[in-house]
């Protein structure tokens, strides 16, 4: 059974940092490309950073700068770092694991950022 958990969300200040993490089992955790979304209400579902297999990485225009996504094989785990926060980054956080035959979704953590 394929799970991905998602820890790290929470109330912060404007200004503020956040981490992140996407627990990942049931796949082969390397062979996955991974990648963290957000959905703020009544928005769509938008890109904040993917990271390949090959850890190549890709960030949305609106937190680039401000964000780092990076994975560790090893604890078969993703993180989000998310510095100078913005009260328009509140969303729920959404981590994904794809390649060719498969996509998989977590079921996402809330951050909220206060101005």
């Amino acid at each position: 059974q394929v799970q991905l958990v998602e820890s790290g969300g929470g109330l912060v200040q404007a200004g503020g940092s956040l981490r992140l993490s996407c627990a990942a089992s049931g796949i082969i955790f390397r062979i996955y490309n991974m990648g963290w979304y957000r959905q703020a209400p009544g928005k769509q579902r938008e890109l904040v950073a993917t990271i390949t297999s090959g850890g190549s990485t890709n960030y949305g225009d609106s937190v680039k700068g401000r964000i780092t996504i990076s994975r560790d094989n090893a604890k078969n785990t993703v993180w989000l770092q998310m510095n100078s926060l913005k009260p328009e980054d509140t969303a729920v956080y959404y981590c994904r694991a794809w390649q060719v035959l498969n996509d998989y979704w977590g079921q996402g953590t809330q951050v909220t950022v206060s101005s």
